[in-house]
């Protein structure tokens, strides 16, 4: 059981701070609904459960072939933080509903998942973060399960708090407001997409 606190701990406070993926979360909340910001929110929970996995469970196979891969990772979560963020940026607030019907939470889960299983750091965050407490290859698989299932909900719980703090500002947000929610929101991520092609490292 101090595992799966500790886990919890762990995935709240690597959830927490705002990144592009918060930022996204925030506008699909205000926009769509707070269910597809939690859904995207859940699709990153997702993705840090499985690099938890490698982490915890010293697949030292796939970790390694993670990391050696880290340029054409970066390289495309880059371009889709790039991609989105254009989308996002000339999104106008009279299609929002469309869009969330025409996507819906299955597909904010799973751009979620794809961008943050192409930050390459996230595998080594974990890996670092995972040493720290006694986890490798000879790791006991009940600690270590029940470390990263408290990851996973630790994640999952920031998004829920996340996602449904944004979705009350939905009914206030006028249509000019939410020009603005999309502008902002789409040039940071966009600003992230640049910076993740600057942090590529100098060869594949």
């Amino acid at each position: 059981m101090t595992s799966f606190l500790q886990g919890l701990l762990l995935g709240f406070s690597i959830a927490a701070p705002v990144g592009p993926i918060g930022v996204l979360c925030i506008r699909r909340s205000i926009a769509d609904g707070r269910w597809i910001g939690f859904a995207t929110g859940l699709g990153a929970a997702m993705a840090d459960a499985a690099y938890g996995c490698v982490a915890a469970f010293g697949l030292t196979a796939v970790s390694g072939f993670l990391v050696g891969q880290r340029f054409w990772l970066g390289l495309i979560g880059g371009t889709f933080l790039c991609w989105l963020g254009v989308r996002t940026f000339l999104s106008k607030p009279a299609d929002r509903a469309a869009a969330s019907r025409d996507g819906g939470a299955g597909a904010a889960f799973g751009t979620t998942i794809l961008l943050t299983l192409t930050n390459p750091m996230t595998i080594l965050s974990f890996a670092a973060v995972f040493a720290g407490f006694g986890f490798g290859a000879t790791s006991e698989f009940d600690r270590a399960g029940w470390l990263v299932a408290g990851v996973f909900l630790g994640s999952a719980a920031w998004w829920l708090l996340l996602s449904c703090g944004a979705g009350l500002l939905r009914n206030k947000i006028t249509p000019r407001l939410m020009q603005i929610v999309n502008r902002l929101s789409g040039a940071v991520m966009i600003a992230f997409g640049i910076y993740a092609f600057f942090a590529l490292p100098t060869s594949p």
